[in-house]
């Protein structure tokens, strides 16, 4: 259901709201058609913004995981909502999403055990070093992926990412439902993705 203007004044969401979707309007009106990404996704990002703006205290960055784009693509954007700046990054699936290993995301799953990816949005949480080096926490914000931190869905790097594995295999090596990224690029995506912010994830 729509929500009038007057009706988030009358319940106190519009200071909470409003930030959000501002940003939200000028990255979409300076983003370059060239960006490489799904408008059908960006928009979906754009409402969880809204949705989950009691959650999210930082939209000065958003992530966009394109998971109707075959592994081998550069499908997680993270664009800067004050630029429009998009930079795009190769990440992996979980290896429940594509048991074939077909390089295409088929399913998701938010079951413990599955080694899904989820879809949905997510609030990026604290960075720790773990088993994998370097990783950040993700926190599930939908029906769809709110097992997140129980299935220990992060971000984290690993060796099967990166342009070499696709020249030698056409495509990554999948993850356990966590959004693995190149060893290369782990710090900087770390930073800019620092806690607070959206991590947006779907296939349309």
């Amino acid at each position: 259901m729509m929500v009038s203007r007057r009706q988030m004044l009358a319940s106190g969401l519009a200071a909470m709201v409003a930030l959000p979707l501002a940003s939200v309007a000028r990255a979409a009106s300076i983003m370059p058609v060239s960006s490489g990404i799904n408008a059908e996704l960006f928009s979906r990002a754009q409402a969880a913004l809204a949705r989950h703006a009691d959650r999210i205290t930082l939209t000065d960055r958003v992530g966009l995981v394109d998971f109707a784009q075959a592994s081998r693509s550069p499908r997680f954007h993270i664009v800067d909502m004050a630029s429009g700046h998009v930079r795009s990054l190769l990440v992996a699936h979980g290896r429940g999403s594509d048991p074939e290993h077909s390089g295409w995301v088929e399913r998701f799953s938010n079951e413990p055990g599955s080694n899904a990816s989820s879809a949905g949005a997510y609030l990026t949480g604290d960075a720790y070093s773990g088993a994998h080096g370097a990783s950040r926490r993700l926190i599930g914000l939908d029906a769809g992926n709110s097992n997140a931190e129980m299935r220990a869905i992060v971000i984290h790097a690993a060796a099967y990412v990166g342009p070499e594995v696709i020249a030698m295999q056409g495509k990554l090596g999948r993850s356990e439902g966590c959004l693995a990224v190149s060893p290369a690029d782990i710090a900087s995506v770390l930073d800019v993705m620092g806690a607070g912010r959206l991590i947006y994830a779907d296939r349309v």
